[in-house]
């Protein structure tokens, strides 16, 4: 039989709880998570797919940032595809918390986009062994 507190990891919380965590700040939590949870693959697994999908999110939103500056006109087309972004992005985040929640921690694939930042989630929670 096992006691609750073999389910912990370093910080002292669940598997639910991390997984859920790894994604409350996007791609820094998911550093913080990948860390703390090395003894999980879970958790590792959901800390990686956070901080690809979401550092995927960051630089693209820099880089429509930095083109709309410097193309005038062009530039609100851009400002808009950035907004687009961050919509889409936040229904992720929300989706992706309530499916931890849903599976108790256990390692699923990100809303929407799973099939695509999965594979490259594996190999960044792989690497961080």
């Amino acid at each position: 039989m096992t006691s609750p507190q073999q389910n912990l990891n370093p910080t002292g919380l669940d598997k639910k709880t991390s997984a859920i965590l790894s994604y409350a700040l996007g791609w820094l939590t998911g550093i913080v998570f990948l860390i703390l949870g090395k003894h999980d693959p879970d958790v590792r697994f959901h800390a990686a797919q956070s901080i690809v999908f979401f550092g995927a999110v960051s630089v693209l939103n820099i880089v429509l940032s930095i083109l709309g500056s410097l193309l005038g006109a062009i530039g609100i087309i851009l400002s808009l595809a950035g907004f687009a972004l961050a919509v889409f992005a936040a229904v992720v985040w929300v989706m992706a918390m309530l499916q931890a929640n849903r599976t108790g921690g256990v390692r699923a694939e990100l809303p929407i986009v799973g099939k695509f930042v999965a594979p490259y989630a594996d190999r960044l929670a792989g690497a961080a062994n």
